[in-house]
């Protein structure tokens, strides 16, 4: 008898192999794909890695580029996209072993993505509908055995809700992009590929909305009176007045003038409280707290996330639980971590401790919350081991007990005129101990006085200040925010913020919409306002988990979501015309001005990003040039170019060079900016 297990990539299936093989482990190769044989208790076990999906959606019959289009069918996806050329001898690895295996198992990631990739694998080259589970949440060898021994059913609900998923994203994706891009297309005979998704419609609503409260807003004057202090023993505090923000200038002026030399302790308290230990991570607080700390973004964390996963060092990354069951054996965690020499002494004060984690509400019931799983790391990129730090810090931190912090409110009398101070400081760290480097807290100690202490007062300041407007999103806030508004997956929400990047519907760090985004979503709410509907997303959210729960079958979610989008997609024919003149409108406008990179420093017109007819070769040169301007600028012939801002050295603009497989390179385009000193001394050496 020989059994096939299906697994997701090919590191998986060699820690999969590792930890249930008898004895030797075979890596068999074909091409450029490989598996591996083993023997389970006297029988033969092929173990053969997938590349994630090896299938794909694609319309049943080869009609024209249209829409509507409501049939489908699974292709493989080398078939479908000349970039996933790469899955095909994986492919045919499977379809070749496939026939020699009697009986065969499942052991993808084990939720909804995970299980459709084993399922499609399963009934389209394996030929089967038979097959037993493998469920695991780290790819440690005592799980993956502990998951052999205990081989389930197939979870039909959670390959169901997984298909429903990919369905309408694929109908919602393709539909509504097609619909875009033909209106322009129809409109002027002009091709450029704009996209929205039953999530990335909505997606870009929150922050249209969000830049229309920002332009909207008007910004009020206040002033806040602070006052200079200096103890006896000349230790200076700083007051503020306790009204805080005065919003009339001539109250404000009355305060100060009113202020004397003097100022006496009036009142003093002092309060303690508990600040509890952090939740373990879940997938979107391991991304906002990678972003805090390291300036990762939401992808990049959960890219790296999945390599130390794939190396059995965390447990699996792609869940919504705050939970940390007892099974996993935290004690014997933390004993493995403490042989580690960068955590030993964190980890032998933990061990002396009741080991109790604070858990949050959330929860998965696929997979716990993120934890270290004690395997001693081999190597790891540098990125990869500030993620894995942060993991296990966390995981430490957990257990710890609550903090104890103390504040100190000290009320000043200058002048009958009352000032605060307030004074923060951490009476037992406890937990902080453990989580020190990423944790935030202020320390503001305030010098020793009591009741009736008289201060010199040095100077009372009075600045002015102006109300700020909202913040804006940037990429892990941004995530949050779709997740408390339940739009987009924990797995799904990062690769849906690239993707408006990607159009160029939003930019920058602190997110802003772009003329084109703004643009797509204002046509859209005129004449077809469905496509950005946050309810109706959330609505087939809330029926794909009713899938994965067994409530409802999968057709009929889908069904009723064909209807919907041909609803939509009516009405957006209806009105085609209007929305193709606008978005070219806006399309043009964009690519005007994204070719204008500043202005130039002789003429004052626009420089722009210019190629020329004559060799192909792009530069920067003058709108000027017919009246004369010959200000020019070179430029890097290959890679993709943004604006990176102003020159602080020289007020000329800065670009951002995007090269694949390369570092961004930003510079400025003045060639004698002080800034290129030390190019020129290296190329003087």
């Amino acid at each position: 008898m020989v059994t096939l297990i299906i697994s997701e990539k090919p590191k998986a299936s060699e820690r999969i192999a590792n930890a249930l093989a008898d004895g030797t482990v075979e890596k068999k190769k074909s091409g450029k794909a490989i598996w591996f044989e083993i023997e389970i208790n006297g029988e033969k076990h092929l173990v053969v890695p997938a590349v994630g999906h090896l299938f794909t959606l694609k319309q049943k019959n080869n009609e024209k580029w249209t829409y509507p289009i409501f049939e489908t069918k699974w292709v493989p996806s080398f078939e479908a996209s000349k970039s996933s050329s790469f899955s095909k001898p994986y492919f045919k690895n499977f379809e070749k072993l496939s026939k020699i295996a009697d009986n065969f198992i499942i052991a993808t990631d084990y939720d909804s993505e995970g299980s459709v990739i084993g399922y499609n694998i399963l009934r389209f080259i394996c030929k089967s509908e038979n097959a037993k589970r493998m469920k695991f949440s780290t790819l440690t060898s005592s799980e993956l055995e502990e998951s052999y021994k205990n081989i389930s059913e197939l979870d039909f609900p959670q390959i169901n809700a997984g298909i429903v998923r990919h369905k309408l994203d694929w109908l919602y994706g393709i539909n509504t992009s097609r619909a875009l891009t033909l209106s322009i297309k129809n409109y002027k005979n002009y091709f450029k590929v704009l996209s929205t998704g039953r999530v990335q419609g909505p997606t870009l609503k929150i922050i249209a909305k969000k830049e229309d409260e920002i332009r909207k807003f008007v910004p009020q004057t206040y002033w806040e009176i602070e006052a200079e202090l200096k103890t006896k023993n000349g230790e200076k505090i700083l007051a503020q007045h306790k009204e805080g923000k005065i919003w009339d200038k001539d109250t404000a002026l009355k305060i100060q003038e009113n202020c004397g030399k003097e100022a006496k302790v009036k009142n003093i308290t002092k309060k303690e409280f508990k600040q509890n230990p952090p939740f373990p991570f879940d997938l979107t607080t391991l991304q906002t707290e990678a972003y805090s700390s390291f300036g990762f973004s939401p992808t990049q964390t959960l890219s790296l996330a999945q390599s130390l996963y794939e190396s059995g060092l965390i447990s699996y990354p792609r869940t919504s639980s705050q939970k940390l069951p007892e099974k996993i054996g935290y004690k014997n965690i933390i004993k493995k971590l403490s042989n580690q020499r960068e955590y030993k002494d964190l980890a032998e004060k933990l061990l002396k401790m009741k080991l109790k984690p604070n858990e949050g509400k959330k929860d998965d019931p696929a997979h716990p919350s993120i934890f270290p799983t004690g395997e001693k790391p081999k190597e790891l990129t540098a990125q990869e081991k500030k993620l894995y730090d942060l993991i296990v810090k966390r995981f430490f931190a957990v257990f710890g007990k609550p903090a104890i912090r103390e504040v100190v409110d000290v009320i000043f009398d200058i002048s009958n005129e009352n000032f605060l101070s307030k004074g923060k400081r951490t009476v037992e760290k406890n937990w902080i101990e453990f989580y020190e480097k990423y944790v935030k807290y202020e320390e503001q100690i305030l010098p020793q006085l009591k009741i009736g202490d008289t201060l010199d007062v040095i100077k009372i300041k009075m600045p002015e200040k102006e109300t700020q407007p909202p913040k804006r999103y940037n990429e892990a806030s941004l995530v949050r925010k779709l997740e408390k508004m339940n739009l987009g997956t924990k797995a799904t929400r990062a690769s849906i913020i690239k993707t408006l990047f990607d159009r160029g519907y939003i930019k920058d760090k602190k997110i802003s919409i772009t003329e084109l985004g703004l643009a797509v979503i204002k046509t859209l709410e005129k004449y077809c306002p469905e496509i950005l509907s946050e309810e109706l997303t959330r609505k087939f959210e809330d029926e794909m988990k009713e899938v994965e729960e067994g409530k409802i079958e999968k057709e009929m979610v889908i069904e009723d979501a064909k209807k919907t989008l041909k609803k939509i997609l009516e009405k957006f024919k209806e009105n085609e015309a209007k929305i193709g003149k606008e978005l070219y409108e806006a399309v043009v406008e964009t690519r005007n001005n994204s070719y204008i990179v500043g202005k130039c420093p002789e003429c004052g017109r626009n420089l722009r990003i210019i190629k020329s007819r004559k060799t192909g070769k792009r530069f920067i040169g003058c709108e000027g040039y017919s009246d004369g301007c010959r200000v020019s600028f070179p430029l890097p012939q290959y890679g993709k170019i943004e604006l990176a801002g102003e020159c602080k050295e020289c007020g000329m603009p800065k670009i951002k060079l995007i090269r694949k497989g390369k570092r961004p390179w930003v510079f400025c385009i003045n060639p004698d900016c002080p800034s290129k000193k030390d190019w020129k001394k290296k190329e003087t050496h």
